[in-house]
């Protein structure tokens, strides 16, 4: 298994990225694979500086470029970009 299968790539916007300072970064996955819907569980541990649950948890999700309606039916693999989609405001 090559190292981009081993893990994902978890791109952040708007309020994730100016809370955690970073746009990007890379994620291990568990032999096996993750859910779409843990990977906010993982992403606040792997942050525990952040306050960064509620907004993942006001967040949708997209992988690959796709937006996600239920990421419960998502199984991560590896290789996948996982995009932080938060909600914006403006006029």
């Amino acid at each position: 298994m090559t190292e981009s299968e081993q893990t994902i790539t978890v791109l952040y916007f708007a309020a994730a990225s100016t809370a955690l300072g970073i746009t990007s970064e890379q994620v291990p996955l568990p032999q096996g694979g993750l859910k779409l819907s843990n990977l906010s569980q993982e992403l606040a541990s792997r942050h525990p500086d952040v306050d960064l649950a509620p907004i993942l948890g006001t967040s949708q999700w997209s992988v690959d470029c796709e937006m996600v309606d239920d990421p419960e039916t998502i199984v991560l693999k590896g290789g996948e970009e996982i995009g932080v989609i938060c909600p914006v405001s403006g006029g």
